[in-house]
């Protein structure tokens, strides 16, 4: 194994065990409301009245259903199981189905609309603990949302989701995921992350009507939601997929670079695979030319006419060192790799919170700390950073064979 490879492998774990997993075990746990805490601040100062979202509890279900399936050490898998029990027990709507939004410190209905980026993240997150415990009733409700999801968020019109409806799934005017987004009807977020849960659930249930879905899907991606000529994910959209944005997310084209050349991998069609791998790599290739600053870090946002976001938020950084080195073993190519190197070191010297543990949510221009104070909360989660270390390690792994 070369050198960079040996050095490189005992950093991640280090990380991924010692200061993200290590973390979310000592910090998170609510022993007095049940679950976690729906937010801790930079310095860890708990709110215990806080609500907690969907999102946040489905991504430590599948973070530490991942780490379990991975270590099996059992104290990763009692923090799934407790995950799985807050979930199951509070966020699914057993009268209308599908997930709540987000659910008050005690557990009850706080936002009981149905966001589909929220049914997804759920179906992503008990397909993994299936993968990682056999329990079937986890497939199971997996396998309920897929349907539910599909009966009532596909548009069966222009392909592709809705962004949100109303807890009895009927239309609303209330769709965006949060006050950074537009009202649209559809978004590249939603889509990227039902292919997500999507092609986690065929992993472990190869059913005909999800394999056509998730193909759909891979093409609606690359046909509707991946700008032709620039290699950029167009962020929101009409029922039509008529863009409704200009502004483009750096995190976001590299993440789902890789997840689109995953989800074709799981399908397992060589000819949309060879399709897939050839928009991956111009996404990467887009990414690294125009959102890279010289310290290796990822900025948030441009437009047409330039960056507009020059804060680098933690989740990008995470995706970058995936992406990038997706796009090194897709084409060879060392400036990937280098990139992604890079994108790991500027994580180490700056995302890292060497004071307080875990990540800070970003820093500014010139590596300082940002005025988001948010360590743990309705998006800061131990998903895109956990998982970043997920992949490093198995593609390091598989490469030193």
């Amino acid at each position: 194994m070369s050198d960079w490879k040996q050095q490189w492998l005992p950093a991640i774990e280090a990380e991924l065990k010692e200061n993200i997993l290590g973390f979310w075990m000592k910090h998170a746990i609510d022993e007095e409301k049940g679950g976690f805490y729906g937010y801790i601040s930079r310095d860890l100062e708990v709110d215990s009245s806080a609500d907690k979202s969907s999102v946040l509890n489905t991504r430590i279900l599948w973070t530490f259903a991942s780490a379990y399936r991975i270590y099996k050490d059992e104290s990763y898998l009692r923090i799934a199981e407790r995950a799985y029990a807050y979930v199951t027990e509070h966020f699914i709507d057993r009268e209308y189905g599908g997930l709540y939004w987000m659910v008050d410190a005690s557990g009850a209905p706080s936002q009981p609309k149905k966001q589909i980026y929220g049914q997804a993240f759920a179906i992503y997150a008990l397909s993994e603990y299936y993968r990682a415990t056999e329990h079937e009733p986890a497939l199971a409700h997996a396998i309920e949302l897929f349907r539910v999801l599909e009966q009532h968020g596909y548009d069966p019109i222009h392909k592709g989701y809705v962004e949100a409806l109303s807890r009895e799934w009927e239309q609303t005017d209330d769709l965006s995921l949060s006050n950074k987004d537009l009202n649209e009807k559809k978004s590249m977020n939603t889509h990227l992350h039902v292919l997500e849960g999507y092609t986690n659930l065929y992993r472990v249930w190869r059913s005909d009507e999800l394999g056509a879905k998730l193909k759909e899907l891979i093409e609606v991606t690359i046909k509707h939601i991946i700008d032709a000529d620039s290699a950029h994910f167009l962020l929101f959209l009409d029922e039509e997929w008529n863009s409704k944005s200009e502004h483009i997310s750096y995190g976001h084209d590299i993440e789902g670079s890789w997840l689109l050349v995953e989800a074709t991998e799981v399908l397992g069609e060589e000819a949309l695979l060879a399709e897939s791998k050839a928009i991956a790599l111009r996404m990467a290739e887009a990414t690294l030319n125009e959102g890279v600053d010289k310290d290796g870090g990822l900025w948030n946002e441009a437009d047409e006419h330039g960056l507009i976001d020059t804060d680098k938020d933690w989740w990008p950084q995470a995706e970058a060192v995936v992406g990038f080195y997706n796009a090194y073993q897709m084409s060879g190519d060392a400036k990937y790799r280098d990139a992604s190197q890079r994108s790991w070191q500027f994580i180490e010297n700056y995302i890292v919170d060497k004071q307080f543990g875990e990540w800070h949510w970003s820093v500014t221009e010139d590596g300082k700390p940002s005025d988001n104070v948010q360590k743990i909360s309705a998006w800061k989660c131990p998903y895109h950073n956990g998982r970043a270390c997920f992949e490093m390690l198995e593609r390091l792994r598989h490469a030193a064979q």
